[in-house]
């Protein structure tokens, strides 16, 4: 059995195949001999396949219009480098982010979830869209150049697109009156198929997301469940096909609050 630490870099080229062959035989009796290690690489297999599998259409979609045009002669563009990518590139990025994250804060939330656990265990279904909200608010929410991947400044675009891409109407909720604006959206890959998360911001820079998936099997409304993990706190429900889980880093009292004013406003919608 192998006790010598492999390299990141080295475990990472055997789980994409690209390990010279001389190289794997020392892997195989490392992972052999250290499941955690084996279970963690296993992970980021099935999130990888899940991101190929949803963003692999993608690619092959023409590109939109209003990209195609040129900006006005009074708009000065700024220089575009060779690092640029087109816009499937960076939703594909964004998706590979939560899978290469879910893996090493997977598990570090796994022990701060054991607080809870009569709430993942009612939750049924409802646990495994949970985590996923959880990483993503983990992810995407201390960014600061790409919070979100469209802007509030087209929140009619974002809906619409993102209505489109999960395959029925949704509406990013109004919480002004707790204090937090839109800032915009991004689409996500999820366990069931795209996943649209919407992210708000407070005059503080307090940021909360909300996550909502489709195809829950649960066709009822649960009523609100809680969990912390870490320090992220969630309100989570399934109304119908829908599961929503809206996070922060606030604690219950302020966290309730606003996702009474969710629910009522989806709940008109």
């Amino acid at each position: 059995m192998s006790t010598q630490r492999i390299p990141e870099t080295d475990l990472h080229a055997w789980l994409d195949g690209q390990l010279p062959v001389e190289d794997q035989a020392e892997v195989a009796a490392y992972l052999a001999g250290h499941p955690e290690e084996q279970a963690r690489l296993d992970a980021y297999r099935q999130h990888k396949q899940q991101i190929q599998t949803l963003f692999d259409p993608v690619i092959h979609e023409p590109v939109p219009e209003h990209l195609r045009r040129r900006p006005a002669p009074d708009v000065v563009a700024a220089p575009v480098s060779r690092d640029a990518r087109p816009r499937w590139f960076l939703q594909l990025a964004a998706g590979l982010a939560i899978a290469v994250v879910s893996g090493s804060l997977g598990w570090f939330l796994h022990g701060q979830a054991l607080t809870q656990p009569a709430l993942l265990s009612d939750a049924g279904d409802a646990s495994g869209f949970v985590h996923q909200a959880v990483l993503a608010h983990a992810v995407f929410t201390p960014e600061v150049k790409h919070p979100v991947e469209v802007s509030a400044d087209q929140e009619a675009q974002l809906v619409k697109w993102l209505s489109k891409r999960i395959g029925s109407p949704i509406h990013a909720p109004r919480l002004s009156a707790h204090g937090f604006d839109l800032m915009g959206g991004r689409l996500l890959p999820g366990e069931t198929g795209p996943v649209a998360q919407f992210m708000y911001q407070d005059s503080s820079g307090q940021r909360l997301t909300l996550y909502v998936t489709k195809g829950q099997s649960a066709n009822r409304d649960t009523g609100f469940r809680f969990l912390k993990e870490g320090k992220v706190s969630v309100f989570y429900w399934i109304d119908g096909p829908f599961g929503y889980a809206l996070s922060g880093n606030l604690d219950r009292a302020d966290l309730s609050r606003i996702c009474n004013t969710v629910y009522e406003q989806l709940s008109q919608t």
